[in-house]
């Protein structure tokens, strides 16, 4: 069994195939968090030690003992009043406006399966493939109940947690902050590794050692955010690609969050992750429940790369959901940067037909199909089809399209309104602006209030009468602004601070009713790019647009600090037009079509300015990916070099899980008089088999490969692409 509980002496074991992760309740009801970490066997209770904590207090419990402080013990879920001055995880504010709560050990239960989540996403699974393991903790005083959550799937060495909190009590409680997961280290030797970015320029890759005091990441924009992603790592110095213990924790929701590190007084290590505390107070009352939103965790003692490929495999096979979660999904074309706002139904269908010349699979038609939308300050909200400007109907241009041989695809914005809009001037309440104040505009446009259900089903409704007549099997879901004027004009004085969770549930109550409704369409998130790219959006979605930047170089760096909580599968990555609409930098057409294959890949562009020679390259780069688009997708991912480091190179690798075959590509970032010769290791290989590449014949050993490497081709020119398709000989794949 993954779970065990011994009764003789209260601990909890989790057990993986490769990780142990072990919590015990004392002799006063509390829960203490013990070992997280490479596989054990044996009760890990005696690395606690005890001693008398000057200033830090005692429960009362303990008596004359001052040696049991919890200003001093790893806990499995600390909260504010117990005597603990660290961050916590629970912040309860109680009838009588104290601040104060004391969770003790209550009951247990072990389940086969996976728990769920009502009305949140989360990870899921076979019975026979996890376990769930449910504590419940109790504040007597106020009668509420917290009932931690873990899931086990121990093939991915990965352990989920949530939380449900239960009012048991008489009056009500308000929840000031309800994070999901804390992790307690006994030590203080850890790095923390967090992706922090901007629009345009997303998830970069920031080491650095965890230090005394508090480090925070988090968003209080109403999204995961540009600026933070909600998946975090914490990594013994030292620790690298191939080896060193490594903690990943990935926060399963799309909106406000917050990650905090920790090194407290005695030089120990907290890790805690959830919600957003700051515009959040959620009010509970006799019987009601709150549902804390999921925590992936997942351990590696042999460095970052496998802790990746755990989180890559959990998402693809057991978070994704739908048609395309493991299935090849089409090649396609995007007019946005060929035409912009400024196109006919003539000129989409041109493009479509340059499509189907080069193999290409799918139009998608971007913003500016309905209302009067000629310019991005109008007509949010009105989802009527433009037929004046498409020349007739949508479901005459879909025809078109798919007559063609494409499949046909949509944009849309649905969590937004412009002030310009029939819907605005008909329900100037649903937009989000507070009273008496001047709403802040952000691309002139406001936000709708998805905590109403009656405005999701305005626009759910007004979506499906689109969908409903004409063939789309894909949607790009897009939103481009942050939520800064946080109001409902539904909710009462008391309940404005659970507005942006409400919203958020309303945002997957519309996508789940969507993705039934129309089980064949393929739903793209996407908010300014790579602004909501979070585990959330990828149970709704099986993949998310990376970034609006399509820079080839800057997509390099982009993809590189996604890869390390996200599978290659989830990123949307399109060959895009030079010199670059974002950067103005010039790249050859192989080299973005390298970078783009590291995705879900398209083209973002004018086809028929394309050259003769360009046109054949879109055609080699169709028939390549399509070849390659398994090993792509499911082979494990390696990173084998660092694009940020100084003259870096952009170098990574696709290799089988059998080690049969592997797909490497080195894109050059620097070139200098007189050069060095760089040398790429590869991974992932048969030591002792025997390797052809491909397009010269050559065979390598497995081991010198991974051993000694393989020189990277002099280069005459900048960002140059070479890559390598090495197959395992006598192997017919």
């Amino acid at each position: 069994m993954a779970v065990n509980y011994d009764e003789t002496t209260g601990i909890f074991t989790i057990q993986t195939e490769k990780s142990s992760y072990q919590m015990q309740v004392d002799r006063f009801g509390v829960l203490l968090h013990l070992y997280y970490g490479g596989r054990v066997n044996g009760p890990m209770d005696y690395l606690l030690t005890f001693a008398d904590r000057g200033f830090s207090g005692n429960l009362y419990d303990a008596g004359e003992d001052r040696t049991y402080s919890l200003d001093a013990l790893p806990q499995e879920y600390p909260c504010q009043g117990t005597g603990d001055f660290r961050s916590t995880c629970l912040v309860m504010e109680n009838f009588d406006g104290t601040i104060s709560c004391d969770l003790r050990y209550k009951s247990h239960r072990i389940s086969d399966g996976k728990y769920k989540l009502p009305g949140l996403p989360a990870v899921y699974a076979q019975e026979d493939e996890a376990q769930t393991l449910e504590i419940c903790l109790e504040d007597q005083a106020s009668g509420l109940e917290a009932v931690l959550l873990y899931g086990v799937l121990p093939k991915y060495d990965v352990i989920t947690r949530s939380v449900r909190f239960v009012n048991r009590g008489e009056k009500p409680v308000v929840l000031r902050r309800a994070s999901t997961a804390c992790l307690d280290f006994l030590g203080g030797e850890y790095d923390l590794l967090r992706f922090y970015g901007r629009h345009a320029m997303e998830r970069n890759l920031e080491r650095a050692p965890i230090s005394h005091g508090v480090t925070s990441i988090g968003s209080r924009r109403g999204a995961s955010s540009h600026q933070y992603n909600p998946f975090m790592i914490v990594a013994e110095k030292g620790t690298g690609e191939d080896f060193g213990r490594c903690y990943g924790m990935s926060f399963v929701y799309s909106g406000n969050f917050k990650g905090e590190a920790e090194l407290d007084q005695y030089g120990q290590t907290r890790i805690v992750l959830g919600l957003q505390d700051e515009l959040f107070a959620y009010r509970l009352k006799n019987g009601e429940e709150f549902y804390a939103p999921e925590v992936i965790l997942s351990y590696s003692g042999q460095g970052l790369a496998p802790l990746s490929q755990n989180f890559h495999k959990v998402i693809r096979h057991n978070l994704c959901r739908g048609t395309f979660k493991e299935s090849p999904r089409p090649i396609l074309v995007n007019n946005w940067e060929a035409t912009y706002l400024d196109f006919t139904g003539e000129k989409i269908c041109e493009i479509a037909r340059q499509a189907a010349e080069l193999g290409i699979e799918m139009l998608v038609l971007d913003d500016g199909w309905f209302g009067k939308r000629d310019s991005d300050s109008v007509s949010l909200g009105d989802w009527v089809v433009n037929e004046k400007k498409l020349g007739g109907p949508l479901s005459a241009i879909a025809d078109k399209v798919n007559a063609m041989g494409l499949k046909f695809g949509l944009w849309v914005e649905p969590e937004m309104i412009s002030e310009d809009s029939d819907l605005y001037r008909a329900h100037p309440d649903w937009a989000m602006v507070i009273p008496g104040r001047k709403p802040v505009r952000s691309r002139q446009q406001l936000v709708l209030d998805f905590s109403r259900e009656e405005v999701v089903d305005y626009i759910y409704d007004s979506l499906c009468r689109v969908l409903d007549h004409a063939n789309v099997e894909y949607l790009k879901w897009d939103m481009n602004r942050s939520i800064i004027d946080v109001y409902s004009a539904l909710a009462g004085r008391q309940s404005q601070g659970e507005v942006l969770y409400k919203y958020t549930l309303g945002l997957y109550r519309f996508l789940d009713r969507l993705g039934r409704r129309y089980p064949q369409m393929l739903i793209e998130g996407c908010c300014g790019g790579g602004g909501r790219f979070d585990a959330g959006m990828l149970y709704y979605g099986p993949q998310i647009w990376c970034s609006d930047n399509t820079d080839a170089i800057d997509r390099i760096r982009i993809q590189y600090g996604t890869s390390f909580g996200y599978p290659v599968s989830s990123m949307g990555s399109h060959v895009s037009a030079v010199p670059n609409h974002q950067t103005g930098r010039s790249v050859s057409f192989k080299t973005r079509g390298a970078v783009a294959m590291a995705g879900s890949f398209g083209y973002e562009l004018e086809l028929g300015k394309l050259t003769p020679e360009e046109k054949e390259e879109v055609k080699a780069q169709v028939r390549a990916y399509k070849r390659h688009w398994r090993l792509i997708q499911d082979g494990n991912y390696y990173r084998l070099s660092d694009p940020f480091a100084p003259d870096g190179l952009g170098a990574w690798e696709f290799a089988s899980e059998d080690g049969k075959e592997a797909l490497v590509t080195v894109v050059t970032l620097n070139t200098h008089g007189n050069p060095l010769t760089s040398y790429v290791r590869l991974k992932g290989l048969n030591p002792d088999g025997w390797y052809q590449e491909e397009s010269e014949g050559r065979m390598y050993q497995g081991s010198a490969l991974m051993e000694g490497g393989i020189p990277v081709p002099y280069s005459t020119d900048e960002y140059q692409t070479w890559q390598l398709y090495l197959r395992l000989r006598g192997e017919n794949i």
